[in-house]
């Protein structure tokens, strides 16, 4: 089943003057049910906005996005946001840094500006909370009432990726959450997004610039080069591609 059907989308910056840029040319792609996308590039190739466009933040100059059997083309990032969550390179961009870990959970799982942070402390809901920070295995659950500013940059965008599927949302979008982190933060950040991604079934896009990472993780693997998809491949054909292949694919 398609969880997001893209069709003939352009977008130019800077139509009719000398800086004019196509950066999308005609993109047409369909995302399915349960895929994990890595999406790799040059820069400037287009993938960026490419995941602009699908998230709302940009406006495609023409073309059809699809999501969740709804036409979104020219809906806004909030409707968009019913069917959709996003985790960005900034781990700052994703939570709220004067708020608690728990209070940017209960702020992620309600959707709503009408929860009284300062009195919720439902017992089962903290439980339930703490046991979800477990699986992070960053030791989230010890920090539950620490302001999120105070967090490690790896805790704090483990904590925005737990924040992002709360709602289990019909498409996760990765916009190189791992590239701000160090190598090490990286690779566990990484771990845990997997895990996550399997564990709840999610349909993923995941940009990024580490061709291991886009050769390890995913069933899937799409690279747009000059504002179109290069390179799409899945399945045993992704699982067998290397890295020469794929510095090749570059050229």
């Amino acid at each position: 089943m398609k969880v997001l059907q893209v069709q003939h989308l352009q977008k130019v910056f800077f139509p009719g003057t000398e800086n004019e840029r196509h950066v999308l040319k005609n993109i047409n792609l369909q995302v399915d049910e349960g895929d994990f996308i890595a999406v790799i590039g040059n820069n400037g190739a287009g993938k960026s906005t490419l995941l602009n466009t699908i998230a709302g933040t940009l406006s495609a100059d023409s073309g059809e996005i699809d999501l969740a059997n709804h036409n979104v083309s020219k809906k806004s990032v909030a409707y968009r946001s019913r069917w959709m969550s996003r985790v960005f390179q900034d781990p700052k961009m994703g939570t709220a840094g004067d708020l608690t870990v728990l209070q940017n959970l209960v702020l992620a799982q309600s959707h709503t500006n009408t929860v009284n942070l300062h009195w919720y402390q439902k017992r089962d809901d903290v439980e339930k909370y703490q046991e979800l920070l477990r699986t992070l295995n960053m030791r989230l659950e010890n920090f539950l009432n620490t302001q999120v500013k105070y967090l490690s940059g790896g805790q704090r965008q483990a904590l925005s990726l737990l924040m992002a599927t709360l709602s289990q949302p019909k498409l996760l979008l990765l916009d190189e959450h791992t590239a701000a982190l160090d190598p090490k933060t990286s690779q566990e950040v990484m771990k845990i997004t997997d895990e996550m991604v399997q564990r709840k079934h999610l349909t993923t896009m995941m940009i990024t610039h580490k061709m291991s990472d886009a050769l390890k993780y995913g069933n899937r693997l799409i690279m747009v080069q000059d504002g179109q998809i290069k390179l799409d491949v899945k399945g045993i054909e992704k699982q067998n591609l290397n890295k020469e292949q794929l510095l090749e694919a570059f050229a």
